[in-house]
């Protein structure tokens, strides 16, 4: 179990932005994380108030990040990480706060070299899946372009 001190030195979310507590489980294509930050009253992800379901796909990126952190997919932590495209969201639910127990995050990488990426994934609760897709990221690993 990799625990959040670790998480904050793999990805580049800080502070409260650092949503993911633990990660689970992990191999070469697969990563398992738990997070309990949806019920925060200070996530920096509410609005007006609420965490709406699609804060969940943040969850999964940043899963995604630890993912390539752990399994040196990345050199070196990457400054950023964007979102190209999502395919297939599902949002099963309104909002992610009220929701007791913690998140399952889930990913699994389908395809990816140095430059970008693709994963499926899943935030679930009590083994219902609420949040699922599959994303393509561009990693920004800090080398200049010309």
């Amino acid at each position: 179990m990799i625990d959040r001190a670790r998480i904050a030195a793999l990805i580049p979310h800080a502070g409260a932005m650092c949503l993911i507590d633990r990660v689970e489980a992990w191999d070469a294509d697969h990563i398992r994380c738990s997070a309990s930050s949806h019920r925060d009253p200070a996530n920096p992800l509410r609005l007006d108030g609420r965490l709406g379901a699609a804060a969940g796909v943040e969850y999964a990126a940043q899963a995604m990040a630890l993912h390539g952190g752990l399994t040196g997919a990345v050199d070196a932590r990457p400054r950023a990480g964007y979102l190209a495209s999502l395919r297939g969201l599902v949002l099963a639910v309104g909002r992610l706060d009220d929701l007791p127990g913690a998140l399952a995050i889930e990913a699994e990488r389908l395809a990816g070299e140095a430059a970008s990426v693709s994963y499926r994934f899943s935030v679930s609760h009590q083994g219902r899946i609420l949040v699922g897709g599959r994303a393509a990221v561009i990693l920004d690993v800090g080398q200049e372009t010309t």
